[in-house]
């Protein structure tokens, strides 16, 4: 077997490219967690607008909240068609939406321009992709 057909085995199995991008998201997810882990310079300049308040803790607290969305996501790309893998993936991006949200607006931790973006941008286009294509993927 081919270089390419090696890796086309691993994608995820549904048509479509939400799957897909399902994985990329969680892959990049699990990424970030490891980072969090190793040093806080990067959570550090997500809350750009008060650095100072991301400690060691805080930066492996958000890890693990960021290592656990990865693995539903993760889950769902391969799972997509199961209405509570969907729904409950789903939510990780309104949870990821709140989180940043508030940091962005009520506790100031965040500031625009800045990393922070990322995560709106990604959060955004995929609960909206997500809703669209709700009745391609989950049999009700």
């Amino acid at each position: 077997m081919s270089l390419s057909g090696v890796f086309s085995s691993l994608l995820p199995p549904n048509p479509g490219l939400l799957p897909k991008w399902q994985l990329f998201v969680a892959a990049t997810a699990l990424g970030n967690t490891i980072q969090t882990f190793l040093t806080l310079s990067a959570t550090r300049k997500v809350y750009n607008n008060n650095p100072g308040l991301v400690t060691p803790l805080s930066s492996r607290s958000f890890g693990v909240w960021t290592l656990t969305s990865a693995i539903v996501r993760f889950y769902c790309a391969y799972h997509i068609t199961e209405k509570t893998i969907y729904d409950i993936t789903m939510w990780t991006y309104v949870l990821a939406l709140g989180h940043f949200t508030s940091e962005l607006l009520i506790y100031r931790t965040a500031k625009l321009p800045g990393p922070v973006i990322g995560p709106f941008i990604v959060a955004t286009l995929s609960l909206t992709w997500m809703f669209l294509q709700y009745d391609h993927y989950v049999s009700i």
